[in-house]
């Protein structure tokens, strides 16, 4: 009976006049299956997003520490023949990375090279406007890359690390002066920290050896800091320069990476000719490549395709806690696995 009762009272609550709609009798709302079928499916959506959000976070911490700590590896490692050249390692990266992305946009194709080759040719060949705006970014790209190899052959990975960190200060700044954007107080205040951190972590310690050795350190340590602090410079107006071309278009995320390549293996080329030249005529191109070597091009090219899938799924906010995390791991390691790195206060 009590149940009976509340059913009616439903009802007729149902099917009573609506003052705001004008007396306008409203049957009761009725689910269908298709839109439980659409909110099951939304529900599964979002599992997977947030699934490949944490997947991709702990790929950048992963791809972020290793690149490092196999880069500073590879740069003093000692070894009877020559070292690898930095300038042919970028260029190798660009070439994977252009490799990569091509079988990307193939893959959103429909792995139909037809559809692939008129994208190409419409967004590329037929837009050369557009394709000449990324000339900028990919040769500072192509520059950066090379400075970090200088910066990690005269650093350790610890002091690299968190000096390489004064890019999120160009960035933001860059940010104000092209995006137009605002910052608040609190924003303003954790770069000021960071600014102490930086500033402390290049602080001047008294060490036992030698006069001349220190100032061998001491010379090696400044070019590894003006290499870094070029390399943040370069990352932070690019990095701006590459967003605001980004958010002008609707182009392809790998499209856009395609271009990048193909301007940073002309940019890279050119440079390997012109410094290094001499040593590529003499021994090759690939000289001192082993192992390492390879692993590190591999993570470099592959570097900006896990950030284009972190912005994707995640946010920035959670890409700087993965890039932090990246910090702790790569000094852990430094100071137990590589031992070049002793911590002060």
């Amino acid at each position: 009976m009590l149940q009976s009762a509340n059913v009616r009272e439903k009802t007729e609550e149902c099917l009573s006049p609506n003052p705001q709609d004008g007396g306008v009798i409203r049957p009761p709302p009725l689910t269908s299956p298709d839109s439980q079928e659409e909110a099951s499916t939304m529900v599964a959506s979002s599992t997977h997003s947030s699934r490949l959000k944490y997947m991709s976070l702990g790929v950048l911490v992963l791809q972020t520490t290793s690149l490092v700590l196999t880069m500073r590896y590879s740069r003093t490692l000692k070894e009877d023949g020559p070292r690898y050249l930095a300038s042919s390692a970028v260029v190798s990266a660009e070439v994977l990375k252009i490799l990569t992305c091509t079988l990307l946009v193939l893959s959103e194709n429909n792995f139909s090279l037809r559809a692939m080759n008129q994208l190409l040719k419409e967004e590329i060949v037929n837009k050369p406007v557009e394709t000449m705006k990324l000339a900028v970014p990919a040769g500072i790209y192509t520059l950066q890359n090379n400075l970090l190899y200088v910066a990690l052959s005269n650093l350790d990975a610890a002091t690299y690390q968190v000096t390489y960190q004064l890019k999120i200060l160009t960035t933001a700044l860059f940010s104000v002066s092209m995006l137009g954007r605002k910052l608040g107080i609190y924003q303003w205040l954790s770069l000021l920290f960071l600014m102490a951190g930086v500033t402390l972590v290049q602080w001047p310690t008294e060490s036992e050896g030698d006069t001349e050795q220190k100032v061998l350190s001491a010379g090696s340590q400044f070019v590894g800091v003006m290499a870094v602090l070029m390399a943040c410079v370069s990352s932070g107006f690019a990095g701006v320069y590459f967003e605001k071309i980004l958010k002008e278009t609707k182009q392809s995320v790998w499209v856009r990476n395609i271009q990048l390549g193909l301007f940073g293996f002309v940019f890279g080329i050119l440079g390997m000719v012109i410094y290094d030249g001499q040593r590529v005529r003499d021994l090759g191109m690939f000289q001192g490549y082993n192992t390492i070597t390879c692993t590190v091009v591999v993570l470099q090219a592959l570097g900006g395709l896990v950030i284009a899938v972190v912005i994707k799924y995640a946010d920035n906010i959670l890409k700087g806690f993965a890039t932090s995390l990246s910090i702790i791991v790569s000094t852990l390691i430094s100071y137990f696995l590589l031992q070049d790195f002793n911590p002060t206060g």
